[in-house]
């Protein structure tokens, strides 16, 4: 992706973009020491361990582990794609983003589908306000008209060529984004759509990149999405995430239900964080972008057969997603009944009442495992914790995997100590001496390259011909990249370094040599020491790389005179 768009303008603009600014105006940050902390937007937590580096452009945290620069928090935070990320910056400093001639090609095409289909939007809600017949659906569904202007629902009405008739220049447009059929024999292309209320499909950004459909008559199927477009990939998408996210910003949980009229029911009755996947079952996607903006999901079904296998799909998806800070849990309806019927009957307080009903992902695992084995013996037992080891493996090393294998031990009735990692033991305070660094594991290839990325002005301290490094050494191609840059712009940020290698499969490595401390205590390197500290471990490699070049040498002698005593 980074390559569609000149990496001199990525530089420039993380040049002019502050880190603090695009993250306060999202997430609240208050000033501490020379950074800024909050409490991590990405996992739940009750004190502050996110810290953002106004000095290096950088966040990271302590809690999670997440870290990046400016681009890679709207990537996280918004859900945005790499381009999308960069285009929002750029638009919020005044730059315009230039392209190369292909992917430039690649967004243009990409750009007036876009504006079609809010078009199209328009037009449906427009038809909606001319029939009577389908604002009577909506009231007999309980919908006010305020909703319907907020989901932005629409009609279409009967035929085959309204949109045509519309939109008479965008029929490869309409074509494209599946809004219309190619007709067979050369036949006029018709409307996918017809006689049905239009749910419009939007994407993280709130752009219109599809519809959903629901008939008012007969037809067959009673909803209809559109299909896979350049725009819309119904296994990445969520129905009613775009509206959730401005009208629920503080919700704890999301709720995943079945279809459109349920979001929209519950958004009618002041439920306002519910989603709903678009013909597809829960996937792990689902469920990681639901929780990059809440800590809790609520998959909601049927209590029948087919609702609880769909259930356990969503349990095997989720588990992945289960860092310390997320939790899961099913909500079962009665049967016959959906949250559109609850809250119509019932209100909001029927449907707050059922979730307070709802099982934790972890109950339900082991619950769904043993309901099919005799749990009074020992072979009962075993099996339950033989079925269960491969779905708890899936779940992420921490506290959260740490109880959900306690909870097994419970259930079968002895400890699998051996087999859940122990939390690891904090480590013993340090003397506060750079030497002590030694102890931490690194290397001085490592600890080169963390001061580096972490003080691009340290390479000042080391005279240009001193930097007699062996390309042979683990690193070393790395080090000298990372000199270079630094050399030639010594107020480089380290989220502007780490740019530089995003693309490559170095990158994940620096950020973590990045947001590491040089010092096992944690504390922070001053900029002299760290100058010392530079020219210390680029003198060791130096040394190491004259004395490898010495024993080549002497390898080589050593075999030439072997070769002429043979002869």
């Amino acid at each position: 992706m980074a390559g569609q768009i000149p990496q001199h303008f990525i530089d420039d603009l993380l040049a002019k973009v502050d880190i603090i600014d695009v993250i306060d105006q999202r997430v609240s940050l208050k000033k501490s020491g020379s950074n800024y902390s909050a409490c991590c937007p990405f996992h739940n937590e009750k004190t502050p361990s996110f810290t953002v580096s106004q000095t290096k452009q950088f966040y990271h945290c302590f809690g999670c582990s997440v870290n990046g620069n400016a681009i890679s928090f709207l990537m996280e935070y918004e859900g945005m794609h790499f381009v999308d990320a960069i285009e929002a910056l750029a638009e919020s400093v005044g730059m315009e983003v230039p392209r190369n001639a292909q992917a430039a090609q690649v967004r243009d095409d990409s750009k007036p589908l876009y504006t079609l289909m809010e078009s199209i939007a328009s037009w449906y809600q427009s038809e909606l306000r001319k029939s009577p017949e389908a604002i009577a659906y909506l009231k007999a569904r309980g919908l006010s008209g305020e909703t319907a202007k907020r989901f932005g629902i629409g009609y279409v009405p009967d035929g085959w060529d309204g949109l045509l008739t519309h939109f008479p220049k965008e029929e490869a447009a309409m074509i494209k984004t599946g809004m219309l059929i190619k007709g067979d024999g050369g036949k006029r292309p018709y409307q996918r759509f017809r006689n049905r209320i239009m749910f419009p499909i939007r994407d993280r950004r709130g752009r219109v990149i599809g519809f959903g459909g629901r008939v008012l008559d007969n037809q067959e199927p009673k909803y209809l999405n559109s299909p896979e477009t350049p725009l819309f990939h119904k296994g990445n998408e969520l129905y009613g995430l775009y509206e959730a996210r401005k009208s629920a910003q503080d919700a704890a949980v999301a709720i995943v239900v079945e279809g459109y009229m349920d979001v929209v029911a519950l958004a009618e009755h002041g439920v306002d964080n519910a989603v709903a996947t678009l013909g597809t079952a829960a996937n792990q996607q689902h469920s990681e972008t639901l929780f990059r903006t809440v800590p809790g999901i609520v998959f909601c079904f049927d209590g029948d057969r087919a609702g609880r296998a769909a259930a356990w799909r969503a349990l095997t998806a989720t588990l992945p997603c289960l860092q310390d800070g997320h939790e899961a849990h099913f909500l079962f309806l009665p049967d016959g009944e959906d949250p559109d019927s609850i809250v119509k009957a019932g209100g909001a307080a029927a449907f707050q009442d059922l979730m307070s009903t709802r099982t934790p992902i972890i109950d339900y695992l082991y619950e769904h495992l043993a309901s099919e084995l005799d749990m009074t013996g020992i072979g009962g037992k075993a099996t339950l914790a033989e079925k269960a080891k491969p779905l708890l493996a899936s779940i992420p090393k921490g506290v959260y995997k740490q109880l959900a294998l306690r909870r097994l031990e419970s259930l079968i009735g002895i400890s699998l100590g051996s087999e859940r990692a122990a939390a690891p033991a904090p480590a013993p305070a340090r003397a506060r001496s750079a030497s002590s660094n030694q102890e931490a594991g690194l290397t001085p290839m490592s600890r080169a390259i963390l001061l580096c990325l972490q003080n691009p002005s340290v390479v000042l301290a080391v005279p240009p011909d001193d930097y007699e490094i062996s390309p042979q050494f683990p690193g070393a191609d790395i080090l000298l990249k990372l000199i270079a840059y630094c050399d030639s712009e010594p107020t480089i940020s380290t989220a502007r370094l780490l740019e530089r290698f995003r693309d490559t499969n170095r990158y994940e490595h620096l950020v973590k040599l990045a947001t590491k401390s040089y010092y096992p205590d944690g504390r922070e390197i001053e900029e002299e020491i760290a100058r010392n500290e530079f020219a210390h471990n680029i003198a060791r490699l130096r040394e190491r790389s004259r004395q490898t070049l010495t024993d080549q040498v002497a390898l080589s002698a050593r075999t030439g005179l072997l070769a002429i005593k043979r002869r």
